[in-house]
């Protein structure tokens, strides 16, 4: 290099900013951001849609209208469709029921196809697997969700819920299911939520609820904590009975139950 001549330097490189950069979001550092993104993009898209209270829909994705469980498709459509249709002649000040799914294929399916069929909105709230669950085509497009977490989607499942109705399922199902009676069952919800059992001959082989209570796994009162329907008709009735219209919020969240501790004696 000749005397007094400036070194040659590279122009500068402009960093990545951490929220735009794929790498980090994707790593193990960033779960907390992904779980969190999980919580806040669907509140802001329910607020957005004006939805405030959904009555959810469980049960297999492998249900078809054509397989052995194939009358439980068609119970869930018709069933959906006198839910959204009673909810559209609620008063405006109260809360309007939106029908809700996990947003796959199945008793998911003939939910959002039925409600979608009575002019109404719906919502699907995927989970991405590696096979079996796609979004159905009966989807709200600004109503469906994608979810990575099963633990953040069950929690929207209840952040919203008025009413749960089980329809015959799996492993799924019975997780979805028995994570909301819990939730009842140790009062740890401020509101109640109505559980309608869809398909008393399925659920009372699969699952021996008075040999729970019998056994003393629970209490024989915890057998209030569910009713049984084998007909829409018959799960409408149960919901225009137990539901009341409420004032809106935005959305209307299930707020945690506090337990109230002694004062401390010093």
């Amino acid at each position: 290099m000749q005397k007094n001549q400036r070194p040659q330097t590279q122009p500068p490189v402009q960093p990545q900013l951490a929220y735009e950069e794929p790498s980090f979001l994707e790593s193990d550092a960033a779960r907390p951001l992904r779980i969190l993104a999980e919580y806040l993009e669907p509140l802001e898209r329910f607020k957005r849609a004006g939805v405030h209270a959904t009555i959810v829909f469980f049960g297999s994705a492998r249900v078809r209208p054509d397989g052995p469980l194939g009358q439980y498709y068609e119970h869930a459509r018709e069933l959906s469709s006198l839910i959204t249709r009673w909810s559209a002649t609620l008063p405006e000040h109260a809360h309007r029921y939106v029908v809700c799914s996990g947003g796959g294929g199945g008793i998911m399916e003939a939910a959002n196809r039925g409600a979608a069929q009575a002019g109404g909105k719906t919502v699907g709230l995927n989970i991405s697997l590696p096979r079996e669950q796609r979004p159905n085509p009966y989807l709200s497009s600004d109503l469906t969700f994608e979810f990575h977490y099963f633990f953040m989607r069950k929690l929207w499942f209840a952040h919203l819920a008025r009413a749960l109705i089980a329809f015959p399922g799996g492993f799924g199902t019975l997780d979805e299911l028995t994570e909301v009676l819990t939730l009842a069952q140790t009062r740890k919800l401020e509101r109640d939520i109505p559980v309608i059992l869809y398909g008393p001959e399925y659920w009372n082989e699969i699952i021996d609820f008075n040999a729970l209570a019998r056994h003393g796994a629970i209490d024989p009162e915890d057998l209030k904590l569910f009713e049984f329907a084998d007909r829409p008709e018959d799960a409408l009735a149960i919901l225009q009975r137990r539901l009341t219209p409420e004032p809106r919020e935005v959305p209307g969240f299930a707020h945690s139950r506090v337990r109230h501790r002694e004062p401390r004696q010093d």
